[in-house]
């Protein structure tokens, strides 16, 4: 199997204990996570080689978000020091009628101030056959904007698979530019698209064909997505394959979970599952994405397979408090199987 990177932030996640709202938190719970670090820890777990890139400042704090990549068996060696602060992210997490909230304090991050030029790409892309980065690291500053397209030109030219999850994040897209004009020729290097209805709209303005999207709730239909996936593939002719996450939000403990793949022919529909006592839904599509890219490279020839291990696996992170999906394959080939049991293993 060909090693793989991801290429992001990670910051530091500070959360108040259980569901305590951040008016009521006296001290709060230390994660270290982001989108593509979560990517890459899912697929140490799974036993794939994988390496996660990033810039982060040279001090204590820096070294532990680097120590809990290493923990978890992620490569680190490509990763750049500079800057004066990590990232930081403040999450209140929500239950039943009351959502959850973020506040971003991750402005002049050592990530943040990166620049063209600091990485050696082609260094990094040695016997690499996958690269991974979100629509996170582009919303952070044009510097950061401009380091994932040198990567994606690079990993173009030497011929890597490169795959996208849109993320939207309405929150960060604060440095003056419309993210359309980025985003369209960044994706236009992927082989692999994930995005979810609102990715779509957002970035590059394309929308369900006959669906307000709003009234579904948890009756999201898959049929509904086709044409999304249908626009992308029209707008990104690279794109081999389409993937849209199906979330229907019952309350904010209580979701549907599913999702699509279209490969230009044919429109893969995963099983749903009801994901009824949400422990934390933070990195639920950056699991998707790690299980994803497993099943593609594991499966190359059985994508129903792949898209199913992705739901799967993304539906046990939401039993899983922080920001990474902390399973097995074994895990989640029980959940394939049918076996919902959640029975004690003795």
């Amino acid at each position: 199997m060909g090693r793989v990177v991801t290429f992001g932030e990670i910051m530091l996640r500070l959360s108040p204990p259980g569901y305590l709202r951040f008016s009521q938190a006296s001290s709060f719970d230390i994660v270290y996570g982001g989108g593509e670090s979560n990517v890459a820890v899912s697929l140490a777990n799974y036993g794939v080689p994988v390496d996660f890139v990033t810039r982060l400042p040279n001090n204590d704090i820096g070294q532990c978000a680097l120590m809990e990549m290493r923990k978890r068996g992620v490569g680190t060696d490509h990763i750049v020091f500079g800057g004066d602060r990590l990232g930081i992210y403040f999450l209140e997490t929500g239950a039943v009628s009351r959502g959850s909230k973020v506040v971003y304090d991750r402005a002049y991050s050592a990530m943040y101030d990166i620049k063209a030029g600091m990485i050696d790409w082609k260094k990094v892309f040695e016997g690499v056959s996958w690269f991974h980065w979100t629509g996170i690291t582009p919303a952070i500053s044009q510097g950061a904007a401009d380091a994932c397209l040198e990567a994606a030109q690079v990993a173009r030219e030497l011929g890597v698979t490169i795959s996208t999850d849109l993320n939207y994040r309405a929150k960060l897209w604060k440095y003056g530019v419309e993210p359309v004009a980025i985003m369209t020729e960044l994706t236009s290097y992927c082989d692999i698209i994930l995005g979810n209805e609102e990715d779509a709209e957002k970035h590059f303005g394309i929308k369900p064909e006959g669906l307000d999207i709003t009234t579904q709730g948890e009756h999201v239909k898959a049929e509904a997505f086709l044409s999304v996936c249908q626009q992308m593939m029209k707008k990104f002719p690279n794109a081999k394959k389409v993937i849209t996450t199906l979330r229907g939000s019952i309350s904010a403990s209580h979701n549907t979970w599913a999702g699509v793949m279209y490969d230009g022919t044919i429109m893969f529909q995963s099983p749903q599952y009801q994901i009824t006592h949400i422990v934390d839904r933070v990195g639920g599509g950056d699991s998707f994405m790690g299980g994803l890219i497993y099943g593609l490279l594991t499966y190359p020839e059985d994508d129903q397979k792949a898209l199913n291990f992705a739901v799967a696996a993304s539906c046990l992170k939401h039993t899983i408090k922080g920001d990474a999906n902390l399973v097995t394959v074994a895990e989640v080939e029980k959940l394939m199987s049918g076996d919902a049991s959640g029975r004690v293993a003795r």
